[in-house]
């Protein structure tokens, strides 16, 4: 079954789909070129499986593509930060000490 990521804006989340079903969310908001990250949720029945992983993934890939910058408030979304580096840039430098990502830029 194909999973993908997608925007929908008039709910404020990413949602992670497989095939048509709806089994996991990232809500967002964005304001002034930064995208706050509150809250991620992948549904438990189809846990372990990296969906939680290609959500996060795919949400801080749209966010590099649209130039914005994020705050991870979302301790999954940090965790997935501080194990993949190449996205501390997408926290902004004087951000990330908040979010304990300061020596994350390694």
């Amino acid at each position: 079954m194909e999973t993908s990521v997608v925007d929908v804006p008039d709910r404020g989340r990413f949602e992670v789909r497989l095939g048509d079903r709806v089994v996991g969310l990232a809500s967002y908001h964005v304001e002034n070129g930064t995208m706050a990250l509150p809250h991620t949720e992948v549904d438990p029945s189809v846990g372990g499986r990296g969906i939680g992983s290609l959500l996060v993934a795919g949400v801080l890939a749209a966010a590099r593509e649209r130039g914005l910058t994020v705050l991870p408030y979302c301790s999954f979304v940090r965790h997935y930060i501080q194990q993949h580096p190449e996205y501390v840039d997408l926290v902004a430098e004087d951000d990330r000490p908040h979010f304990g990502l300061a020596t994350a830029d390694r």
